[in-house]
This record gives C-alpha cells, structure tokens and sequence, in this order.
C-alpha cells in the first residue's frame, strides 16, 4: 500500500482561460464595439450607444472579464452588474438583442475564437440580451 496522496484532479478551464484572458477579452470587447460602429447591420444597436464608446467599450471588457470567470473588475468598481436595471433607460427590443448577439458573434468569430466555446457563449449571450429586452420588437 502506497502511502502517497493523489494531487486533486484540475479544475476545468473557465470560459475567460478558455479564451485566453484579459488581452483576448479586451480585443474582444475592443471589436465588439468597432463593428457596431462601422457595421451597417448594426446600426440600431449603435444609435442606442450614444455619441461616444469610450466608457462603454470599458465597462464591457470589466464586466466581461468577470462573467466569464476571471477577475471581478466591474464589481470591484461599481457593485452588483444588476444587468436589467442598468439597461431600463434605453430601449431593448428584438432587433436590439439580436443586433447585439450577431455583433458580438461576428467579433468573436475575427478573433478566432475557438468554434465551440463560441456557440456556447453565444448561447449565453443570447440568454442574458433576451432577457434584457423591455419593449416589444
């Protein structure tokens, strides 16, 4: 009988390792907001951005670094996401929510992101956009 111990088994990777943290988040964010505002298809989602991106494209990478399992630095800056309150001001409907889906599904798919980790954080997205939606259409 062997008196050594097992080494625990690994943790699995987090999306946000997955990806290949906070550079890759950032380059993601970074095209995520350059294509809404270049991209035609997008422009419903753009004019509901406002003039300028700057703050905007910030407070995503913090808060995506976190919902993907990596530093929690939109917490640390301003508390709870609380994602649906924040959004209440503007106005979210379908084509809003999809807009956003297809934009950062088209950053995602530049940047090489792995195919399924991006089918399955498509599928998060979508959920979380769906469920930010507070108008109709």
């Amino acid at each position: 009988m062997s008196d050594s111990v097992s080494p625990p088994p690994e943790s699995p990777l987090t999306p946000f390792e997955m990806l290949g943290g906070e550079p890759v988040v950032q380059a993601l964010s970074t095209r995520f907001y350059d294509l809404m505002d270049l991209e035609p298809a997008y422009a419903a989602l753009r004019a509901a951005h406002g003039p300028d991106l700057d703050e905007a494209r910030q407070k995503l990478f913090w808060f995506l670094c976190g919902w993907l399992g990596g530093p929690d630095h939109y917490v640390s800056r301003f508390g709870h996401p609380r994602l649906r309150a924040r959004h209440l001001p503007f106005a979210i409907g379908i084509r809003e929510r999809d807009q956003w889906v297809a934009c950062m599904s088209q950053a995602m798919g530049e940047l090489n992101v792995d195919a399924a980790l991006r089918e399955r954080l498509a599928r998060s997205f979508m959920q979380t956009a769906d469920w930010m939606r507070n108008k109709g259409g």
